[in-house]
């Protein structure tokens, strides 16, 4: 009697066992297109073994718990490659709006870049062809008022363009700033929510390590989240909590999120272009994450441009100035040398001189006693299209060969940038699949496999069923032959 009651009740077990199985499988199908989720399986055991006047004798099967499928080392790995994705494609957006901020067309084909070839009729290197050519056409023509007039407008244009690729570019330099801000404040909601995520892990499980496997899968998520936004290491701990760090600029870890406390959050300060974090603050030495794509891009792609075309702009006006003016009178320059400010113009306030005119313009040196119709100012100047400057002359100029190919070469380094960074982001996106595929085969949720487990599960469901109908007929057998 007590033989068939414990076989009842370890086919109950089975029966209670198997069936979470299926619930297990049911769930892995129904998160079959979760990318976050991580495949789970039942893990079986023994209920022990008790000694009966007939020997030993088992209290049959039962499920121990729900185990996650998942490696620690690859998930590390995919969060560092999706870190660096997320840095390329920050560089290459800024970098293609910066592209368009300065109204330049730049054509690549494979890894060489021609900005010459496409250069746009509204650009600023045609602007600078288009002044030269209009004094070249005032040195033919000193007297004519239409000339004059048209050069005026020529200069203005150019002047017009320059300031306006400038403003373009510090608003793309604005927005990159505002960007980080973005990513700085969901950065730190993210920190939040791990930590949160951490405190209930730890909670869960108590007395059940790996057992809170739905909110790891979250704390996982969260964590490839922030990696989109930082460089970051993550390292578990006994509790089944995390430690989330951030390199700083020798490359120490500084703590971001210890256990269930957030350590100190992640602040931009747009003066300095630092990222901080941790407690005390500490400046952050970022490798990876569309933060630093964004810092990258406005320090190392925008600035620099902004700055060669202030070289430009400032050579163009210390050698026309030097010829048109060689007295060095301030109101009869050609391109104003201060801003509003009174200080050296740049880029964003190149403009020509206060009280410039079409009947103020002369051609000559203006000295008492030229002959009207003399051309040699205006002709020197127009010959400034082909003269080659050099920083290591003697006195120094301020670039290195002619203004139009001086120009041609910033607007070719934007695009090399541009190209580099879409060739670099289309590498790492084949990487960060290929990891990605590999932690699938660990931690993805197979069709296939899944629905074969659902039947070997489900047979042996109908199996124990069968065991349980079974030993209930010959208790029922036992219990009348007592009633008789």
């Amino acid at each position: 009697m007590s033989g068939l009651f414990a076989s009842l009740n370890s086919t109950v077990g089975a029966l209670s066992a198997h069936s979470r199985s299926i619930e297990t499988a049911g769930k892995n199908l129904a998160n079959v297109n979760n990318a976050s989720y991580a495949r789970q399986r039942v893990v079986y055991g023994d209920r022990g073994t008790i000694v009966t006047p007939d020997g030993a004798y088992s209290l049959g099967l039962e499920a121990l718990g729900v185990q996650q499928l998942r490696d620690m080392l690859i998930d590390n790995q995919v969060t560092r490659e999706t870190s660096l994705t997320s840095y390329f494609a920050a560089q290459q957006k800024a970098y293609q709006r910066a592209q368009a901020a300065l109204g330049q067309d730049i054509s690549s084909v494979g890894s060489s870049v021609s900005a010459s070839a496409s250069t746009s009729d509204a650009g600023i290197g045609a602007g600078l062809d288009d002044l030269f050519n209009a004094f070249q056409g005032f040195a033919s023509n000193p007297t004519d008022t239409g000339i004059r007039q048209s050069l005026l407008q020529t200069a203005s244009i150019l002047t017009d363009r320059v300031q306006l690729a400038d403003k373009r570019l510090a608003q793309v330099q604005a927005d990159l700033h505002s960007q980080i801000q973005t990513d700085v404040g969901e950065a730190n909601k993210l920190l939040a929510t791990i930590s949160d995520l951490n405190n209930q892990i730890a909670r869960f499980e108590v007395e059940r390590p790996g057992s809170a496997v739905d909110l790891r899968d979250q704390r996982q998520a969260a964590l490839e989240k922030l990696a989109t936004k930082l460089t970051i290491d993550v390292q578990e701990i006994s509790t089944g909590q995390v430690i989330v760090s951030s390199p700083d600029a020798n490359g120490a870890p500084v703590v971001l999120v210890d256990s269930d406390s957030i350590t100190g959050p992640v602040s931009f300060d747009p003066a300095t272009d630092t990222i901080s974090a941790g407690t005390p603050t500490t400046v952050l030495g970022l490798t990876s994450g569309a933060i630093q794509g964004s810092l990258s891009a406005h320090n190392e792609g925008v600035q620099p441009l902004r700055d060669q075309l202030t070289l430009i702009a400032q050579q163009l006006t210390a050698s026309v100035n030097e010829i048109y003016n060689p007295g060095g009178v301030a109101a009869d320059d050609f391109f104003a040398t201060l801003d509003g400010n009174g200080d050296p113009i740049t880029a964003g306030t190149f403009q020509l001189a206060s009280g410039l005119t079409a009947f103020s313009l002369h051609a000559n040196d203006g000295t008492a006693g030229a002959p009207a119709g003399d051309n040699s100012v205006a002709l020197a100047i127009a010959q400034l299209a082909t003269r080659r400057f050099s920083t290591t002359g003697a006195p120094p100029d301020l670039i290195d060969g002619t203004l139009s190919s001086f120009y041609s070469s910033a607007v070719s380094g934007l695009g090399q940038a541009t190209a580099g960074a879409t060739t670099r982001l289309n590498s790492q996106e084949s990487i960060e699949q290929l990891v990605r595929s590999q932690r699938d085969a660990v931690s993805g949720v197979s069709l296939d496999e899944e629905l074969s487990d659902l039947l070997k599960y489900q047979r042996a469901f109908q199996a124990s069923s069968r065991v349980f109908q079974t030993i209930d007929k010959l208790l029922g057998v036992v219990v009348e032959q007592l009633g008789v």
